[in-house]
């Protein structure tokens, strides 16, 4: 039987645990669905990363147009240099201007292969695009222009308008070879100008269908007045698998925390007052409820202010010092894992939360997006999300009181609803898939 050849593309990456959740989720669904003779082909920034997963992957390649930022981040790794560093700024403007030239290479090598000539530019890439039956862009948030509740500049905003530009250069070089194109559950938006918006709706008229993941993407989503096919879904990582045994830990009343800011959107006097109200919130708990703490950082990138980082910062200005532990996990697994033997969890980021009330774990949310706003009001748990600029001694304390006294209730909530996300979930990759597969397994 001729294998049925699929490629995705816009995989971020892997330093970021959520990232690693959605494509093991995406990866998973696709091979439930499609019968055993199955080839999957990867576009990554992250080619390493992903190779690390260790999934039933046949090549990982790179993209069209590589993310400038994401290049000067390895740079800055690679030679301990500072995002606020001269060398890190030149190193990334060098590579904005390249990528146009990587533009201009990619469509002169696709014409190449037309012609039935030797491509001289990413040649694996192309042929890979060429030979598929099938386009997927995976899981996660694609075409947006920064957060919707955090502020935006001129830097952040150029960094977004190139991922948009590499992203959708992808989008139309799988469409100049005639491809179909889906795209996995994603949140769309927001669109803080008219070149992000521009883009996006370029992008987006070209697939043949869209999955979004909570419904103020999809409101959002409307206004573009898009061709294609939308559907309302959930998060793809709602369906990744469990790890058992869980972890056990030998303490009671554990809260789990999971960091994160945004050194772009948030300035420095906002992510200092987010790291005390932290401090202090926690150490109140402590106090009042007899808590141990555990810090789980999600986003370990090795640069200045990741959650690993701020996770520290927190941990240095609190006095109870010795209820708390920091885990650093290696594997989104592991991760998951541990979120589900925790009491309650508390995260700033978006899927620290979804793996936690997958595994129905009570979860407050610190929102720097409409997409975690939206994944809560799905789960009938908007009560328990705070906005990020809002975040204040007083109103993350009452927000843990509400967490803490309430949890038994969301548990069961979370219970009754997630089982019913996971198989609608389920359902609709099916129907998704299914005009382009011969061979679909009924689930």
């Amino acid at each position: 039987m001729k294998s049925f050849k699929v490629h995705f593309i816009h995989i971020g990456h892997m330093a970021n645990k959520g990232t690693q959740g959605i494509f093991k989720s995406d990866v998973t669904i696709i091979k439930e669905l499609i019968d055993s003779n199955l080839s999957i082909s990867v576009s990554t920034t992250d080619i390493k990363g992903v190779k690390k997963l260790c999934l039933p992957l046949d090549v990982v390649l790179p993209p069209m147009i590589d993310i400038p930022y994401e290049k000067a981040d390895n740079f800055a790794r690679k030679y301990n240099f500072d995002r606020n560093s001269i060398e890190y700024k030149l190193y990334a403007v060098m590579s904005l201007i390249f990528m146009f030239f990587q533009a201009i290479l990619s469509i002169l090598s696709a014409i190449f292969i037309k012609l039935g000539l030797k491509p001289f530019y990413r040649k694996d890439v192309l042929d890979k695009i060429k030979n598929c039956d099938l386009v997927i862009s995976g899981s996660d948030e694609i075409f947006k222009e920064a957060s919707s509740l955090l502020s935006i500049n001129f830097i952040w905003l150029i960094n977004w308008w190139s991922m948009l530009f590499s992203r959708t250069w992808d989008v139309l070089i799988a469409k100049f070879f005639g491809k179909n194109l889906i795209m996995f559950p994603n949140s769309v938006g927001p669109f803080k100008t008219f070149i992000g918006r521009t883009l996006s709706k370029v992008a987006l008229n070209c697939y043949d269908c869209i999955c979004i993941r909570e419904n103020i993407s999809f409101d959002i989503v409307k206004t573009l007045h898009l061709r294609c096919k939308k559907i309302l879904t959930s998060d793809i990582s709602l369906l990744l698998p469990t790890i058992s045994p869980k972890h056990v830990f030998s303490l009671n009343n554990l809260i789990g925390v999971c960091p994160g800011v945004y050194d772009s959107g948030m300035p420095k006097e906002k992510i200092n007052k987010y790291i005390n109200v932290h401090a202090k919130a926690l150490d109140r708990a402590i106090n009042k409820y007899g808590l141990n703490v555990f810090f789980i950082p999600h986003y370990i990138s090795g640069l200045k202010n990741d959650d690993l980082y701020i996770s520290k910062l927190i941990i240095k200005n609190m006095v109870y010092n010795e209820k708390v532990k920091l885990i650093k996990t290696n594997s989104v697994d592991e991760f998951k894992s541990i979120l589900a033997s925790m009491d309650v969890v508390i995260s700033s980021k978006m899927h620290p939360a979804v793996f936690a009330t997958s595994e129905f774990t009570p979860t407050l949310c610190i929102a720097y997006d409409h997409k975690q706003i939206g994944f809560f009001r799905i789960l009938g748990l908007s009560n328990y999300v705070i906005s990020i600029q809002n975040v204040s001694l007083k109103n993350l304390s009452l927000k843990i009181d509400d967490l803490w006294r309430d949890r038994i209730d969301i548990k069961n909530k979370l219970i009754n609803i997630i089982p019913k996300l996971k198989q609608k979930e389920r359902v609709d990759i099916q129907k998704v898939l299914s005009p382009y597969v011969s061979y679909i397994n009924d689930q």
